[in-house]
């Protein structure tokens, strides 16, 4: 049993600047030995830096890190790994290229007596902890880079505790987890606290918190502002101290549809080489179509089909009533179909990380700004700065790097990007994964006015909440199929009718309403 009087690490006014920052600004808390320990905040709070400090990555200008009572030093990541420290990134650090096996074991591979790598032994220990960690399924030999997000995240957090941490940071774990993903971690979870292990959750979903921590710290513009007991605040007061206001309304109240509509996008039973095994609905102006499934049941193949990134082996699409050839995402980007898509991972799929904002914004509707072969900068800055304004993006990102921002102001540009192309059909899988509660909110306010003035947004989540809250319909995906469709009409979207056909109740049942039913 933990002693809740003996802290194993104190943090004591960390501070760290970098050009222009103050990222941490005298951080105090403490982490004691075998809690839950939230680390709470908007994006450019200070959490990564934080985070990094501890990981060994970043070192503080100010502050002492006690561990045990004893001032220690990070220098590098092997100091922390030393110390008993372990991360599990959000950023995902595998290897692409090499295999599960090669990631679990770098750079601790085993060592014979001639110096040479222990391959086979290697592989048998990364072997027993994957299926004591209950991924025993995985391969492996196989190379990280076919293995789908969710999955990749579960290995990151593996390796992790493969090294037999004392103190484990985890980066936002279940920003690419869903359902019983989530269920896996909280499980291995309760097994390191009941073994005296301390975890630090990085989170913005509260009921996590709630769900897996014993205690939270909040940091706001580098500060602290106080660590409480989960069970002493309340989820108001909680995202209060996040942002430093009271957030009333979450979510905005939904638009009403106007009737008789006609649809701007329709599929007619379409399907990909993978998971998505035919697929049929409706999307019309005004519109905002949730679509919910657990991991690996089409969702993403659909997204990827609809933007022409995935090839289709059977189907048709309609835009604006007529049939579409999508063979690239070009193709789907194009003037006369505007449909975009806003991906799940912005940072690899979304974003050139190196170039400024003007120019991730502008470079999908380039040609508009060419002037005898030449690129009007003005009036290219001009039309950039009109939509930052739009999404509440600092005007900096008109001529800063990308990769300097923090995720929920990269999130914001890569929508911009489409709201500047001006599409007509917004595909948004999963916008608010590893953003905080303030930026969540001004995301839903984008989804908002952009179905007001007449787009149609397509929408994934694997937060639950959000396709109760922001949706006019739900397309509940079971093996590759529609296997429900939920109304907010009808009164029919809940949690929990969302989640019995998602988790396989109703895949047997013969008949469906289809999507080209009356939106109203």
């Amino acid at each position: 049993m933990a002693d809740p009087d003996t802290p194993v690490l104190e943090l004591r006014g960390i501070t760290k600047r970098f050009p222009g920052v103050l990222a941490n600004d005298h951080v105090d808390f403490d982490l004691r030995r075998g809690e839950v320990h939230a680390l709470l905040g908007e994006n450019g709070a200070g959490k990564s830096t934080m985070v990094k400090t501890l990981s060994g990555l970043v070192r503080p200008d100010a502050g002492r890190i006690l561990l045990q009572g004893q001032e220690v030093h990070f220098h590098s990541p092997r100091d922390a790994h030393r110390h008993g420290l372990q991360t599990a990134f959000q950023e995902l650090t595998l290897v692409p290229d090499l295999t599960v096996a090669q990631n679990m074991l770098l750079p601790y591979q085993p060592i014979g007596f001639a110096g040479q790598l222990r391959d086979r032994h290697g592989l048998e220990l990364v072997a027993g902890h994957l299926a004591r960690m209950g991924l025993g399924a995985i391969d492996p030999r196989r190379d990280v880079r076919g293995l789908d997000l969710s999955l990749r995240q579960r290995i990151e957090i593996a390796r992790a505790i493969f090294r037999q941490p004392r103190i484990l940071l985890l980066d936002e774990p279940t920003s690419s987890l869903s359902g019983r993903d989530i269920e896996w971690l909280g499980d291995h979870i309760a097994r390191l606290k009941a073994d005296g292990v301390t975890i630090v959750f990085i989170s913005h979903r509260i009921p996590e918190v709630r769900q897996f921590c014993d205690r939270l710290t909040v940091l706001r513009n580098g500060k602290d502002t106080g660590t409480f007991a989960v069970a002493d605040v309340s989820d108001d007061q909680v995202i209060e101290l996040i942002i430093g206001r009271s957030l009333t309304a979450t979510f905005p109240p939904r638009q009403p549809l106007a009737a008789g509509r006609k649809p701007v996008l329709a599929t007619h039973d379409i399907a990909t080489a993978r998971r998505l095994a035919g697929v049929s609905f409706e999307l019309h102006p005004g519109e905002v179509l949730g679509v919910a499934g657990l991991q690996g049941m089409g969702q993403l193949e659909l997204f990827l089909g609809l933007f022409g990134a995935t090839p289709l082996t059977r189907g048709r699409i309609e835009v604006g009533g007529r049939p579409v050839t999508l063979a690239s995402p070009g193709d789907a980007i194009d003037a006369r179909l505007g449909i975009s898509l806003v991906p799940e991972e912005r940072k690899t799929e979304a974003l050139f990380l190196h170039l400024d904002g003007r120019r991730n914004v502008s470079m999908p509707v380039i040609d508009r700004f060419l002037r005898f072969g030449l690129i009007d900068g003005e009036a290219e800055a001009s039309a950039v700065a009109a939509v930052f304004e739009r999404v509440q993006v600092d005007p900096r990102a008109l001529y800063t790097r990308t990769g300097a921002f923090s995720g929920g102001n990269q999130q914001k540009i890569a929508i911009a990007k489409w709201l500047m192309a001006e599409s007509r059909v917004l595909l948004m899988f999963d916008p608010t994964r590893g953003v905080d509660v303030g930026t969540k909110h001004e995301i839903y306010l984008i989804i908002r006015d952009y179905v007001a003035a007449g787009g149609a947004v397509l929408f994934y989540s694997t937060e639950i909440a959000e396709l109760v809250n922001l949706c006019h319909r739900v397309l509940v995906m079971y093996g590759g199929r529609i296997v429900r469709e939920l109304r907010d009409a009808a009164g029919e979207i809940s949690e929990t009718a969302i989640m019995r056909p998602a988790l396989g109740e109703a895949a047997a049942e013969p008949a469906i309403r289809l999507a080209a039913a009356s939106a109203s």
